[in-house]
């Protein structure tokens, strides 16, 4: 059986589809319509609930041209790939329409607004791991033209920022993610590196393309150079393979080379506080454990009036500098504007009238146009005058906040004054809906216009006159696409109608007439409705122009007011919470007093919480760590106390002192951090066959085999997810292998339940014991929240098991238990209500120095 010859508009289709990634879905516009046929259209149906209709015998499925964002964000945000086939011309009776692609969609390269979260970064990430000589990254958001790239002999050093800028999407060599997943067991680089693609839009690409000359040839033609030594890059730098692999992949995705991409800046690790992927998961810097912003550590600082500005600190919390004259830079700038009240609430006033500059200015150049977007340029230069008056009221003209941003934030008066006299008001989504130019702005354009308004006046008065003339009170002159202009008489008048009216249509309820002279005048319109939205759209041209012209300072402008935003919104949290400024030093010290955690304050004072919980306030408590003194704080006490918040509330002030914001706290002394590792919480890692205790002891290992001096560590419960013995046995390990060199170590805090490890801060010069203070009444226990010295005399669980709620018969039934466990008779039995196995008794254990040992003995 032969096939049925196919439609020339369905060989257009499959020329278009075959010539595309497998996956990848097709729009390909028909009219007002974006068709998806075949099996597109049954996956379409699938994922969009989309209905499937029968033509030539194949499936097919429509969505309306005008609601097409909203289907393309759901599939872009189930990680599909979406290509826009559009109409190249316009549509002629009895002739091919001319279609071509317009764009390719992923999930890491989409730029338009709606299609973006406006408070977050956009990544595109390209990985090439080389086993010995490293893993190079690129990373690039399409939106903004921000475009890095790094290389590092240790992946464990770069997956840290990769996992904190959390890309979208990621570009990888064929067959790398299986690779990775059947690596050897020991190879916790390649594991590292699948577990961080799992979960994310992948795309594999052919390996050859990941070169390094290849890859310098397309960035340099990206960029516009003849070389990169002008970003400090040599050409071989390793990392341009995927480099240039995002610059391909971003010029198929728009189907012509991005035009906003000015420069390319190298990652250093070494200038960067690391903080490895467990780590911002434990401590829920970026999002909480339910997997929202809310409950984050960035939604708790965050008090950005910008949506640039939000992205950067989200950029910073990604990458905080280790370099102390910009950490101090920063925070003496939140100085300045707290002390300053009044002129700080008029400066955060101006800048909520600050629009999304980069991205605006992305979507200009990468040829994605609309009059809202010009808006958005007009109403922030309108701005810039009065925000640098407003700096300079803070602090004085020659003030460091001043001299920092004002000249960055340079007024553009000459294109200012060209938007404001040119933009209409209110300003359509598209540029042919027409309305965009102010009247007076063009005298050629307002002559077009006079025309078509004399028209439509025209149009009135022969409605009125035919009404009279006829005696046809219902007479109606209207306007449809199909049929342009038209006279509609009902049924009831047919009667009255004169004969020059020439029939056109018949409908439910009367008949469509037309005139040789209503004839005339539509052309006449028509004529006059081009010409006017063709001089708009010339003049529209002319302003994008402008606007490209003066993009450089432009682009200059929004960092300079996006710094200012993160800052100025760090004054007001520091006001409403009551943060203090860290003193940022080169000791080995960390030295806190009366800390808190700035995420969990803020939720007690939260009113709906407060309903719930009933009120609370949050108890500060005091931290003391140096690496050469008091190194390791072993925590003990109750769970419930408060433990785990306390060592995690250290971390995150570190953090919050490191990226230059103010910090929950009555004074914060913080000698440079160069890691923060934890090892928290409980979960674990079934797709790869590793149980909870497993997972604790992967991050376990990360801890000892990558932590400096010069790092934070802070370990809850170590040891917790195998028998009591050996898990007492390796936290005994660890906290020996921490304390290991005879000076100095990490700062490390411990929280443990193993009462028994309190012993060794006779024998490790540098470990101090602390406890989470309880007080006891009626066989119940009180939280009292402070963090004391001195170890805790019990774990007091058998009273937080009744806080749970067990049932009173197992409540009772452990007290018996423990009082024979904890008898000094170790060959004591506990007597089982049936016959059971006996259980084994804890030993009581014992610390005592061997003269022939570095480690200690246990007895």
């Amino acid at each position: 059986m032969t096939k049925p010859k196919l439609t020339p508009m369905m060989q257009q289709y499959l020329e278009v589809k075959n010539s595309l990634e497998p996956g990848t879905l097709l729009f390909f516009r028909l009219g007002d319509f974006y068709e998806l046929f075949h099996d597109d259209a049954l996956e379409a149906s699938r994922l969009l609930g989309l209905t499937v209709a029968k033509r030539n015998d194949y499936p097919m499925a429509g969505v309306p041209y005008h609601a097409a964002d909203n289907y393309l964000a759901k599939l872009l945000a189930m990680g599909r790939k979406v290509a826009i086939c559009d109409q190249a011309e316009p549509a002629v009776t009895g002739k091919l329409v001319r279609r071509q692609l317009t764009r390719i969609l992923s999930p890491g390269t989409t730029i338009e607004t709606n299609q973006l979260d406006a408070t977050r970064n956009r990544y595109l990430c390209a990985l090439h791991f080389a086993g010995k000589t490293g893993l190079a990254a690129a990373w690039l958001d399409l939106s903004t033209g921000e475009f890095r790239l790094a290389h590092d002999s240790s992946p464990a050093n770069l997956l840290p920022v990769l996992s904190a800028i959390d890309p979208a999407e990621v570009v990888v060599p064929e067959g790398d993610p299986e690779r990775w997943k059947n690596a050897p067991h020991d190879n916790t680089a390649a594991h590292a590196l699948h577990a961080f693609v799992s979960g994310r839009a992948l795309t594999e690409r052919p390996a050859f393309l990941f070169e390094t000359a290849a890859g310098a040839r397309a960035v340099t033609e990206a960029l516009g150079v003849l070389n990169l030594q002008g970003f400090g890059l040599a050409d071989d730098h390793p990392a341009l393979g995927p480099a240039g692999v995002l610059v391909q992949y971003a010029t198929d995705s728009l189907c012509a080379r991005p035009e906003n991409l000015r420069t390319l800046q190298e990652y250093r690790s070494s200038g960067t506080l690391l903080i490895d992927p467990a780590t911002l998961r434990n401590l829920e810097i970026f999002q909480s454990t339910r997997g929202t912003r809310e409950g984050s550590l960035l939604a708790a600082i965050n008090r950005a009036s910008t949506a640039p500005g939000a992205r950067l600190l989200e950029r910073w919390l990604a990458s905080p500098t280790l370099s102390p004259d910009e950490i101090r830079r920063r925070s003496a700038h939140v100085g300045a504007l707290l002390a300053a009240p009044a002129p700080l609430a008029e400066l955060r006033d101006l800048l909520a009238g600050v629009r999304d500059i980069p991205r605006i200015l992305g979507r200009l150049q990468n040829r994605l146009r609309n009059p809202r977007e010009l808006g958005g340029v007009r109403d922030t230069l309108a701005q810039l005058p009065a925000i640098n008056a407003a700096l300079a009221r803070i602090t004085g003209p020659d003030s460091p906040l001043v001299t920092d941003y004002a000249p960055r934030i340079s007024d553009i008066p000459a294109l200012r004054e060209l938007l404001a006299r040119a933009l209409a008001d209110e300003l359509p989504a598209d540029i042919a809906d027409g309305g965009c130019i102010r009247s007076g702005h063009d005298p050629e354009l307002d002559r077009l216009r006079s025309l078509t308004t004399d028209n439509r006046t025209w149009l009135s008065d022969l409605e009125r006159a035919e009404q009279e003339r006829t005696g046809i009170k219902s007479l109606k002159v209207k306007f449809t696409n199909n049929f342009g202009y038209y006279i509609e008489i009902t049924k009831a008048n047919l009667h009255l109608v004169p004969d020059n009216y020439i029939r056109r249509q018949t409908t439910v309820n009367g008949e469509r007439y037309i005139t040789e002279e209503l004839r005339a005048k539509e052309k006449e319109i028509f004529h006059a409705d081009e010409n006017a939205l063709a001089r708009e759209r010339e003049l529209f041209a002319d302003l994008v122009t402008a606007i490209l012209d003066e993009s450089i300072a432009l682009a200059r402008a929004a960092e300079a007011l996006a710094e200012l935003d993160v800052l100025a919104g760090w004054a007001a949290l520091a006001r409403d919470q009551d943060y203090v400024c860290p003193a940022i030093d080169d000791s080995d010290v960390l030295d806190i007093a009366e800390g808190r955690h700035p995420v969990v304050e803020q939720m007690l004072k939260n009113p709906a919480a407060s309903a719930a919980r009933g009120a609370q306030s949050f108890v500060p408590n005091d931290t003391l760590l140096s690496s050469s003194d008091a190194q390791l704080a072993l925590i003990t006490g109750p769970n419930m106390a408060g433990k785990s918040t306390y060592i995690r509330q250290v971390a995150l002030i570190t953090l919050l002192a490191q990226i230059g914001c103010w910090v929950p706290a009555k004074r914060c002394r913080i000698g440079l951090v160069d890691r923060i590792f934890s090892r928290v919480g409980a979960s674990d890692d079934l797709a790869r066959g590793n149980s909870t205790f497993m997972v604790e002891m992967n991050e376990t290992a990360n801890i000892l085999n990558n932590a400096t001096d010069r790092s934070l560590i802070i370990l809850d419960e170590i040891g917790r997810g195998t028998s009591t013995y050996d898990g007492l046995s390796i936290a005994w390990a660890v906290v020996e292998h921490l304390h290991r060199d005879p000076e100095r170590g990490p700062r490390t805090l411990f929280a443990t339940h193993y009462q028994e490890l309190t012993q060794l801060e006779k024998h490790l010069s540098r470990l101090r014991n602390y406890s989470v203070a309880v007080k006891e009444w009626n066989d119940e226990i009180v939280f009292v929240r402070r963090v004391v010295p001195g170890a805790a005399d019990r774990s007091y669980g058998i009273q937080v098991a009744r806080l749970a709620g067990l049932p009173a018969p197992v409540i009772d039934r452990a007290k018996t238990i423990l009082a024979r466990l904890e008898g000094d008779d170790t060959q004591t039995q506990v007597e089982l209500p049936a016959a059971q196995p006996k259980a084994r008794p804890r030993k009581k254990i014992t610390v005592q120095e061997d003269a022939d040992s570095p480690q200690l003995a246990l007895f």
